[in-house]
């Protein structure tokens, strides 16, 4: 039993000192000095792909034509018609017309990608050397071109940004914001501050070339999950994948609790089919097991274990307020609530990204599975009637 409880010690203070590690490396890249950049001048086409409509899109549509940029056109895609957010599109440009701007609608399908295929479109259309792929519930600030920027440098052949959750109406937007803020925003940070950075595909930003080069947009079709895809193929050139200093805001609004565990769902096995040696360990990632093994170790070492609890839980949260503290991301007085219930949830999450293969995206049905079929249709009645995101 000796053993036992000393390994279970050893298991909670090793899992807890890398989860203070993550928290310190995060801490370091939302305090970074903005290094200097020159994308004022440099012309870009931002790309942004909708699909009905979110609680806040018009906010963070109308977000894109408030940019400190001297140069850049916004090419917005749609695949039908009818879509319910096209006239809030069409809206906006005619509001903002000192802004370069076009909606492109088009129902192509080389891939089984509903949302890489509403882009094709535009990444045809684009006009310069510099791309930004950016979902249509990203909030960007005035400076979201200077911060996409100032991280391309030598070696790198892509910047991203993962989503941090921010405006949650309600506890289950709270918990997605658990999910989003301090749990995977602060993983995806400390891996980029090693060297090891992976693709979000909510923000992204492109020199064309690259993706030319291996067939063109496309090319990001290659894994069912397109930042997936766009990691391997920086990679495979040699190149590094950045993210940047500050993640950019994804307004969440009102949330149902479905909708942020199956997008968790979905996310996880994405993960699983395209990076599973990575996916294994992700079940010790939360504080669940190490807490546990801390307070099943602390009577074998003369410690109360209600009092192993409390210290274990004060330092495991209490790091990660510090860091949502220091880097802006959302903090409410549910936040300790919403990250315990996030870490109960890791361990099922983790079954559930290893018990099947198939998932429901914006109306969509798809599939982790290699040769799955391209969809049928494309849809966004589900988007509509409930607002959910990607």
């Amino acid at each position: 039993m000796a053993g036992l409880a000393t390994a279970a010690l050893i298991f909670c203070a090793l899992a807890t000192a890398i989860h203070l590690i993550t928290i310190a490396l995060a801490f370091s890249r939302v305090l970074s000095r903005k290094r200097p950049s020159e994308s004022k001048s440099v012309p870009v086409s931002i790309i942004r792909p909708v699909c009905g409509i979110d609680h806040f899109d018009i906010l963070t549509l109308r977000s894109t034509f408030e940019l400190q940029s001297d140069s850049y056109e916004i090419i917005f895609c749609a695949a039908r018609e009818g879509d319910p957010a096209v006239p809030l599109v069409r809206k906006l440009i005619a509001e903002n017309s000192q802004i370069p701007a076009k909606l492109l609608i088009g129902d192509d399908r080389p891939t089984s990608n509903p949302k890489l295929n509403n882009i094709v479109k535009g990444w045809e259309a684009a006009r310069y050397p510099w791309i930004v792929l950016a979902d249509n519930n990203v909030l960007m600030p005035p400076d979201y071109l200077d911060d996409l920027f100032a991280s391309f440098g030598s070696g790198v052949g892509l910047v991203c940004s993962p989503p941090v959750g921010s405006h949650p109406i309600g506890f289950r937007a709270e918990l997605e914001c658990a999910f989003l803020n301090t749990y995977q925003a602060r993983w995806q940070s400390a891996a980029d501050a090693v060297g090891f950075g992976f693709a979000q595909g909510k923000s992204m930003l492109w020199r064309r070339d690259i993706l030319d080069a291996v067939g063109g947009i496309e090319a990001l079709g290659r894994e069912i999950a397109e930042d997936a895809a766009a990691t391997k193929i920086v990679r495979a050139r040699g190149l590094n994948v950045r993210l940047v200093d500050r993640p950019f805001e994804q307004p969440l609004g009102l949330r149902k609790l479905r909708q942020v565990w199956d997008r968790q769902v979905r996310w996880a096995r994405l993960r699983r089919a395209t990076f599973q040696i990575f996916y294994v360990p992700e079940v010790f990632a939360g504080s669940f097991f190490p807490i546990l093994a801390g307070v099943a170790s602390a009577a074998s070492f003369d410690v109360d274990p209600s009092i192993a609890l409390f210290a274990l839980a004060g330092i495991w949260f209490g790091a990660e307020a510090v860091l949502a503290l220091a880097a802006g991301w959302h903090l409410s007085m549910l936040s300790p609530l919403s990250w315990i219930a996030r870490d109960l949830l890791l361990p099922v999450l983790w079954l559930e990204g290893w018990s099947g293969d198939t998932f429901v995206w914006r109306g969509n049905d798809m599939s982790v599975a290699k040769g799955q079929e391209i969809p049928q249709a494309s849809s966004c009645h589900a988007l509509v009637t409930t607002g959910d995101v990607n």
